[in-house]
């Protein structure tokens, strides 16, 4: 891993940014993306994540389902020149899981039957499983989609990106598994319409009077209607699980100095080991940096360097300033060999801490000149 990060990211498909919560990863995705159109790339990047970090960082006033393209005289000054793109786009859950269904449907009918169901409008819309379900169902799409060379895809928070990167696993498994298939059954004969041809319980005879909502009839009716619909389910569950585990997808782990994001990051870093999904690189964010030939520079050479022009008292003060900062930037230097030794990334990326946050394109630039600084020009 001795080439910069930039260029370890050539030739691929999907650039999957993963870490824990509040390190950067979203302006690290936008920021690789930017790189990316740089390179002459067409480039989609997706958040998972619905805070408006991304749209922020892009300059887009809001992000929906359907990516958004960056305006080509925003990108022309930053210095990115066609044939390279930039689009963005927030998953929204709900309106992929129906544009899911609807493309698995055999007819208008099927997806209809499915789309109008109860249980699925509860399944679909809840916060838990589906995210990650529809994220894979996402992915799968925009790779798909040849308006695009690549996909940057910013994900949840570390325990939440591995139930994403499980998903398609999980997911494959479930509809292919026992359960399932005795749910389904072959049409009418499976388990939920058997049991609403049996003819309700008390309690639930007596939840249908309570409620007014037949619970049965609805399971029954969303297990029958769903039924045509899994082997396409299945299937695109099947190609993400290999597409995450393809040569042409990157895996880029960001985290920051401080204690708990970088132990998140090496067990990020170890899992993506054990699912034979491939890393590709580090990058350390709002790391405390001493710009190169300032290191031997002390507080006391500061003071009196400054003493003339600020008196003695401030130049003392701006002195003790300087020395916390060199110590701690000395420890953000401790912290990043070691997450580069436990990552195995020989050459991690630093992005220095920013005096703000990034609310616009000017200073997303200035993120994405820190991520491939030490790369030559593509």
């Amino acid at each position: 891993m001795s080439v910069p990060l930039i260029e370890r990211l050539d030739g691929a498909r999907v650039v999957v940014c993963a870490g824990p919560g509040g390190v950067g990863k979203t302006t690290t995705a936008a920021a690789l993306g930017l790189a990316l159109a740089g390179r002459g790339l067409r480039v989609a990047v997706v958040t998972i994540d619905p805070a408006r970090r991304l749209a922020d960082a892009l300059g887009l006033g809001a992000l929906g389902n359907e990516p958004e393209r960056v305006s080509a005289d925003a990108l022309a000054a930053l210095g990115v020149a066609p044939p390279g793109e930039l689009w963005a786009s927030m998953l929204d859950p709900q309106r992929t899981f129906d544009g899911l269904i609807a493309a698995v449907s055999p007819d208008d009918a099927a997806r209809d039957r499915v789309l109008a169901n109860p249980l699925y409008r509860q399944i679909s819309s809840a916060a838990g499983g589906s995210h990650e379900f529809t994220a894979v169902a996402r992915l799968h799409d925009l790779v798909a989609d040849p308006r695009f060379d690549v996909v940057v895809l910013d994900t949840p928070p570390s325990r939440n990106a591995l139930d994403f990167l499980d998903a398609p696993d999980r997911i494959a498994g479930f509809l292919e598994g026992r359960a399932m298939q005795a749910l389904l059954g072959q049409g009418k004969g499976g388990f939920a319409a058997r049991l609403a041809r049996r003819g309700t319980g008390l309690a639930l005879t007596a939840l249908q009077r309570l409620t007014g909502v037949d619970l049965l009839r609805d399971l029954s009716t969303f297990f029958e209607a769903l039924g045509p619909l899994t082997d396409g389910l299945s299937a695109r569950a099947v190609a993400v699980r290999a597409l995450l585990r393809d040569p042409a997808t990157r895996f880029v782990v960001v985290a920051s100095p401080e204690p708990v994001p970088a132990a998140e990051a090496v067990f990020f870093r170890r899992h993506l080991d054990g699912a034979a999904m491939p890393f590709t690189g580090l990058v350390v964010n709002r790391a405390e940096v001493v710009a190169a030939g300032e290191h031997d520079r002390d507080g006391a050479a500061v003071a009196d360097a400054l003493a003339a022009d600020l008196g003695e008292d401030l130049a003392a003060r701006v002195g003790r300033t300087w020395d916390e900062h060199r110590a701690r930037a000395a420890h953000d230097r401790t912290v990043v060999a070691a997450l580069a030794r436990a990552t195995g990334d020989d050459r991690p990326v630093v992005v220095p801490l920013l005096p703000g946050e990034v609310f616009d394109l000017p200073a997303l630039a200035a993120v994405r000149d820190g991520l491939v600084a030490d790369a030559p020009a593509g």
